[in-house]
């Protein structure tokens, strides 16, 4: 038996882990209580990573699609040489546009995949690309860039220094913090909050993070870029905001406080569902606070204006003088000052469509056009390459895409499960979970509260013929006739050595006086600790070094966000709102799969209902009901829960596998609450490509 050190790569944190192998098989698995940062936490979806690991159900051999429909193994060379002749097919009857891609969240999490798909996506000439990242943080990107200059800019919040923390829109306990990378937050805000640390949740639900730590801002859902404008307003209107630190740091205060002025607390009170008075009380606290810090994630993000709440979150740090500063905002350096490589070239660049003028960020399409794209008429998608990622359940309106992944003349999904998408698969090839490959925890780099940089080698080689996503694409393209080189996998570490697939990481490494074989040799190297002071001389990339309070970018968004304040003051009083419960039972797809998350109250996702409006539905405990709007329909049972502001249903994602192959999943399958949501032009915030997924009008009857 021997004990291999390695890290987890199902979230940012990147918590260590210790594996028991024997003969090559991973026997068990559990957190390394000696790493010198996460120092022995790591939930229980990290560990139930070896149940997905072991499980039967896996992809483990190349496989295409029978004229009869099924699934037939194949060779890697005859997957790769086919594959090879689809593309160049459909490229030369329909041009290089034909072919696009989609990417899914396990690749931030994947070191080696990312610069193997960029290689590949240059090499194939696709540039229509779409990734997950427009369903729940491209809003970040768009803003740090228009506030900072750079999308890889992302101050986080000074836990362990603070006097007064807000968080909008998360949930650490159940699902840790995003943006921020740190192993166990509820025992950092657990500290805060026992030496006096003052922290509040702004959150449509009473979450499992509040009891015993902080203060509930019960807001309405998809209304948070309100409060935080009014917020401001009376920061302003109260003189209780730092006026040396603005004129030292802040460029365009006029128009910010323009744009403030038509939201008070008075203003915005009914939009929001505050009183006007616990508003101003709120503002207050943070303008008396010594130090301040300001936290946003998904629940926000999922909004139709994540990007305006994270421009308004860092204005909350800069007008009252917390960013760069202890307790405040800070960033995190990390390995590598990332900050350049995020840098924004000239301004942002809309190319017009039949769908209307869209943008790329960091590299994407907005995801909601996907399917448009491939049913419309003028240069229409004909074939899609699906890496790590699951579109058909994961995405708005699965009805719509279904069809449209019926009219796509070529398909290739690379995943470690067989899924809803590669249904649709001419050829389906199976990748190798985090246990099966070389990394580096590269994910968290700029936003780590403790930096660190890991290696961890493969654990245990590839089952069956599962294979690393780099060493399938490089096998692809050398079918294609691309100058690429592979190696075969009998000498894993020799073949990533020879390939040179980690040089770009040693190269980035340089940043710190380090190599890639000194990080691997030691295993984990505790960097430099967290310290504001240099922001504005080291990492803001903005042309005058100081935060732009009123980007000309946001000029549309700004209009929109008037009008929907309008749209919500005059919505009826008995509207419900869906939002999306992140539970401990239930991570992605991937983990739909795993029996031990399936415990006896959590194998469906209900749709919770506040008390008060499942009596006025004539609804109660365990009711089924049809959920409906515009965009579709979903059938599933009430369950009561007195935590959600009334007006607010809750739904968990990740539902509604339609298989057969992944038994557990197919047992338990629940449904896809992304049914119900909107798809296509309008449907996502232009500045960002962020999908609509959250605040969703619903209607609630008994079946």
């Amino acid at each position: 038996m021997e004990s291999i050190k390695t890290f987890c790569r199902v979230c940012e944190p990147s918590c260590g882990l210790v594996a028991e192998v024997d003969s090559n098989e991973i026997v068990s698995l559990k957190p390394d209580k000696s790493h010198p940062v996460t120092k022995g936490f790591a939930c229980h979806k990290g560990i139930a990573t070896l149940e997905i690991h072991k499980d039967p159900d896996r992809l483990n051999y190349p496989a295409r699609r029978s004229p009869e429909g099924g699934l037939e193994r194949v060779s890697w060379d005859t997957a790769a040489n086919e594959i090879a002749v689809r593309i160049a097919t459909l490229k030369q009857k329909y041009g290089p546009g034909a072919v696009a891609s989609y990417t899914g969240n396990p690749l931030a999490f994947n070191s080696l995949a990312g610069p193997a798909i960029g290689s590949f996506l240059l090499n194939n000439e696709v540039r229509r690309n779409f990734s997950s990242g427009t369903q729940d943080c491209a809003n970040k990107f768009a803003a740090s860039e228009a506030v900072f200059g750079s999308s890889t800019i992302h101050p986080i919040p000074d836990i362990d220094n603070t006097d007064f923390l807000l968080i909008f829109g998360a949930n650490p306990r159940v699902s840790h913090m995003s943006f921020i990378s740190i192993a166990d937050p509820m025992e950092s805000l657990r500290a805060a909050s026992k030496r006096g640390a003052d922290i509040r949740f702004v959150d449509p639900r009473h979450n499992e993070s509040i009891k015993g730590i902080g203060t509930h801002v019960p807001v309405k859902p998809d209304t948070d870029v309100y409060l935080m404008a009014a917020i401001l307003h009376h920061l302003f209107d109260q003189n209780m905001v730092n006026h040396e630190y603005i004129q030292d740091h802040a460029d365009h205060i006029e128009g910010l406080r323009s744009f403030i002025k038509e939201y008070s607390p008075q203003q915005v009170s009914r939009v929001v569902g505050i009183s006007a008075q616990s508003i101003a009380a709120l503002a207050d606290d943070i303008g008396a606070a010594k130090s301040a810090a300001f936290y946003m994630s998904t629940g926000v993000n999922m909004g139709r204006q994540g990007s305006l709440a994270y421009w308004l979150l860092f204005m909350l740090s800069v007008v009252t003088g917390n960013l760069d500063k202890p307790g405040g905002n800070v960033y995190s350096r990390g390995f590598y000052p990332a900050a350049k490589a995020g840098r924004m070239q000239g301004e942002v660049k809309y190319e017009p469509t039949p769908l209307g003028d869209v943008r790329k960020i960091r590299g994407s399409l907005p995801g909601n056009l996907m399917a448009d794209m491939i049913l419309g008429e003028d240069n229409p998608i004909k074939g899609l390459i699906v890496i790590s990622g699951n579109p058909i359940l994961s995405m708005g309106s699965g009805e719509k895409l279904q069809r449209a992944f019926e009219q796509l003349e070529f398909v290739m999904v690379i995943d470690i499960y067989p899924s809803a998408t590669s249904e649709y698969a001419d050829y389906v090839l199976p990748a190798t979970d985090m246990f099966e490959r070389a990394d580096i925890n590269i994910c968290g780099l700029g936003m780590q509260k403790e930096p660190f940089i890991q290696y961890t080698d493969f654990i245990v080689p590839p089952k069956a013929e599962r294979r690393p996503e780099w060493w399938i694409l490089r096998q692809i393209e050398m079918a294609q006739g691309f100058a690429t080189e592979n190696r075969e996998l009998e000498d894993y570490q020799g073949a990533i050595d020879e390939l040179g697939l980690f040089s770009r990481f040693d190269h980035m490494l340089r940043q710190s006086n380090l190599s890639i074989d000194e990080v691997r040799s030691s295993g984990t190297v505790v960097l430099n600790p967290v310290a504001p002071g240099k922001f504005f001389s080291n990492i803001i990339q903005t042309e005058s070094s100081r935060v732009d309070c009123m980007p000309a970018s946001f000029d549309e968004a700004i209009g929109r966000c008037r009008e929907l304040f309008d749209e919500l003051g005059n919505e009826p009083e008995d509207q419900l709102k869906m939002i999306s419960r992140r539970t401990n039972y239930m991570f992605n797809s991937w983990f739909h799969n795993v029996p031990s998350l399936k415990r006896p109250n959590h194998q469906n996702n209900p749709l919770y209902v506040h008390p008060d409006d499942a009596r006025a539905r004539n609804l109660g405990e365990g009711s089924m009901v049809t959920v409906r709007n515009e965009f579709g329909e979903i059938k599933t049972v009430v369950a009561l829960d007195e935590t959600l502001k009334p007006g607010t249903v809750a739904i968990t994602h990740g539902w509604g596998y339609p298989g057969k192959t992944m038994k557990t999943a197919a047992k338990f399958a629940g449904s896809n609450a992304n049914d119900l949501l909107p798809t296509g032009p309008g449907s996502f915030e232009k500045i960002s490509n962020q999908s609509f997924m959250t605040g969703i009008k619903v209607a609630v009857e008994a079946n």
